[in-house]
């Protein structure tokens, strides 16, 4: 072997030891940490925040900050209960306090926390045909609804809203009935383009009639500001001891998400900007 080829191969000798070497003292290159695996969460809720466009931003930020997938099911508050019954739902965000009650002191929800409240409101025609425009009492507005038979259409479905509107009647000794009290069995968007469309009146939360605004030229606030329209909501986690399956984890994060992190912020800026005013006012946000 002449001595030129001697020393090529000695270099590539060298060479290969000092890769060798230098791999051993680096070790393995580390993994790459893998992303959290993505949570899911059923929510049932009142079709108000889902008409009221809220939840069109609230879930996004949500679902960013705690990498969660959400299902969003609009039904009436007693609907959406129902289902945390039936291990359909793993949190709810209703309206509907006498039933929120019930349905934690049976089992059926882990964490309920309070989130946010507005005012319900008797809306109708500006003609006002019944006369009851600028009064403070509501039981003595749909006891005026009734003798002057005022067409009024109820949602007839067990949600919050029409749990409300019967306290009313029950408050006012009336039992409604008749061609003037017509049932909708829809949620508050459906039922109020359904009272513009007969000239009629209805109870409706203030966040959704002030979104459904544009579309309801004609349309006023006839009654408001009486203590017995306050309209709470809350937010519930349905409970593992019931349903060891449900996503509680997803849903106890989202109740104190909504009740007392940055949902808070994001529900006390709602609407601001486009009507002046937010649509609900946070409980628990403190700027």
């Amino acid at each position: 072997m002449n001595n030129k080829l001697s020393r090529v191969i000695l270099l590539l000798l060298i060479v290969l030891s000092f890769i060798s070497i230098n791999a051993c003292t680096k070790g393995p290159s580390p993994l790459k940490e893998a992303p959290a695996t993505e949570e899911s969460l059923v929510l049932a809720t009142t079709t108000s925040t889902e008409d009221s466009g809220l939840l069109d931003i609230l879930i996004p930020a949500f679902e960013k900050e705690y990498n969660t997938q959400v299902k969003v099911i609009a039904v009436g508050s007693g609907q959406a209960m129902e289902m945390g019954k039936k291990g359909d739902a793993d949190a709810l965000l209703v309206h509907s306090p006498a039933a929120e009650d019930q349905f934690m002191a049976e089992g059926w929800g882990k964490v309920r926390k309070d989130v946010m409240y507005n005012q319900f409101l008797i809306v109708g025609p500006a003609s006002d045909p019944a006369g009851i425009s600028g009064m403070a009492d509501a039981v003595a507005a749909l006891k005026k609804l009734a003798e002057t038979n005022s067409k009024f259409i109820s949602r007839a479905d067990k949600s919050g809203t029409h749990s409300k509107e019967l306290s009313i009647w029950k408050a006012a000794e009336v039992t409604p009935a008749g061609s003037w009290y017509i049932e909708s069995g829809q949620g508050m968007g459906d039922t109020l383009m359904m009272a513009v469309e007969m000239n009629a009146y209805t109870l409706i939360d203030e966040a959704t009639f002030l979104s459904f605004k544009n579309k309801t030229i004609g349309f006023q606030v006839v009654v408001e500001g009486d203590k017995l329209l306050f309209n709470p909501y809350g937010a519930i986690a349905v409970s593992p001891e019931k349903y060891p399956n449900i996503g509680f984890k997803a849903a106890e994060a989202f109740v104190n998400f909504i009740a007392e992190g940055e949902g808070q912020s994001i529900i006390a800026d709602f609407g601001k900007e486009t009507y002046g005013k937010n649509l609900f006012t946070p409980v628990n946000y403190h700027p």
